[in-house]
């Protein structure tokens, strides 16, 4: 059976204009069986590698297109917004502690503000600013309004569940979390952890493999002899062909010395299916022209497509844990991407709320009588969020 053709799209001489393709466009590249006859295995198994490239080189770059419309802005605005963030809470708890001590509080209105008071120390987490941690000492020991810590402790119990559910293991010490939001902080964080783990796991298991199957390796030494000997090949055509000291035209000159850039950097990543697109480019195949393989050297050819594969899986999982951690958030390739915007528009919009309602907090308090109400409200909000279960990234 007669090997099939990889049949260009545009076909140039070598001294036209070269048509660019797609850096996603592997169409070109596919085998075809002539007329009547069938693909062999080895042919089969190179178009499917060849599917599976094009299909990984699309979600790497419609990921990274993502990443750099919104990455940079959200993660600034989420930076400014927590040092907005915790800077209010710091001044909201040093005007707290002043006021224990100069306002005329009833001892049930001490009691809340010294509630208020615990709960936002855990959630500046002392052990970051001196001041921070020398109020935590002093209120260490009193006592704490038991009603509102078992409706928070149960809340915190319903959210570790859910957690726990999402990430199919135990959250570590999830008696040090008291509260849901600490539960819901300390499961983000947990989460990246097990992300990273999965990573070195896999790695691990790759390793594994290539030593378990060494033998295998061994007689694929011949093949990857035989798929560097095709790569040299290609590359060798290329160079020859668009030698830019042959050309005395400089607008020439200069494509084909950007052309040979191009070249040297697929030839050194071994990326075989850029050096076809770009013989394809340079017309080193044409309509007329038929690249003929036999199955033992497309087999060889297969086992660079294969490393393709490997590295741009590596790419895309690296990218997605790296994505996941900077934008405090799951993301995904294969995720609708309107749904990860809405989901970055939702967090920044909380968060600038959180910096707002501080801030008028602070400018309502220092009224006495507007303390005393806000105080009274302030507990009441503590019971209502005792018993709500608040939504997270594990629903």
């Amino acid at each position: 059976m007669p090997s099939p053709s990889l049949r260009p799209e545009f076909p140039v001489s070598e001294t036209s204009a070269p048509h660019a393709l797609p850096l996603t466009d592997f169409s070109g590249l596919v085998l075809r069986a002539p007329d009547h006859a069938k693909l062999t295995p080895a042919q089969k198994r190179f178009n499917e590698l060849l599917a599976r490239i094009e299909f990984l080189t699309h979600q790497v770059q419609r990921l990274q297109d993502w990443s750099d419309r919104h990455r940079h802005a959200h993660v600034q605005a989420l930076y400014t917004a927590a040092q907005e963030t915790r800077n209010l809470r710091k001044s909201l708890l040093l005007f707290l502690h002043e006021q224990l001590h100069s306002a005329d509080l009833t001892v049930q209105q001490q009691r809340m503000a010294r509630n208020k008071l615990r709960s936002l120390m855990d959630l500046l987490s002392p052990l970051a600013d001196p001041q921070v941690m020398a109020l935590a000492d002093l209120y260490a020991d009193d006592e704490v309004d038991q009603e509102v810590a078992e409706e928070l402790a149960e809340a915190a119990e319903r959210v570790r569940e859910k957690i726990e559910a999402a990430l199919g293991q135990p959250i570590d010490k999830p008696s040090q979390y008291r509260t849901p939001q600490a539960m819901a902080a300390a499961g983000m964080r947990q989460w990246q952890r097990q992300q990273e783990a999965d990573e070195e796991r896999k790695t691990a298991k790759r390793a594994a493999r290539q030593a378990k199957n060494k033998p295998v390796a061994e007689k694929a030494e011949l093949q990857q002899t035989d798929a560097k000997t095709a790569l040299r090949t290609i590359f060798r055509q290329l160079a020859s062909a668009l030698h830019p000291d042959r050309e005395s035209n400089e607008g020439e000159r200069q494509r084909k010395t950007a052309l040979m850039s191009e070249v040297n950097a697929a030839y050194g990543k071994a990326d075989l299916t850029s050096l076809m697109r770009l013989q394809m480019q340079v017309s080193q195949v044409d309509s007329q022209t038929s690249a003929r393989m036999a199955d033992d050297k497309l087999q060889a050819m297969c086992l660079l497509l294969k490393e393709q594969v490997s590295a741009l899986e590596d790419d895309l999982d690296q990218m997605q844990l790296r994505l996941s951690r900077e934008l405090c958030m799951a993301v995904r390739a294969d995720a609708d991407e309107a749904a990860m915007t809405q989901a970055l528009q939702r967090m920044q919009a909380d968060q600038r709320h959180e910096v707002d309602s501080l801030q008028a907090d602070l400018r309502r308090i220092q009224s006495e009588a507007e303390l005393k109400r806000w105080l009274k409200e302030q507990a009441q909000l503590a019971k209502e969020k005792a018993r709500e279960e608040p939504a997270g990234w594990w629903d």
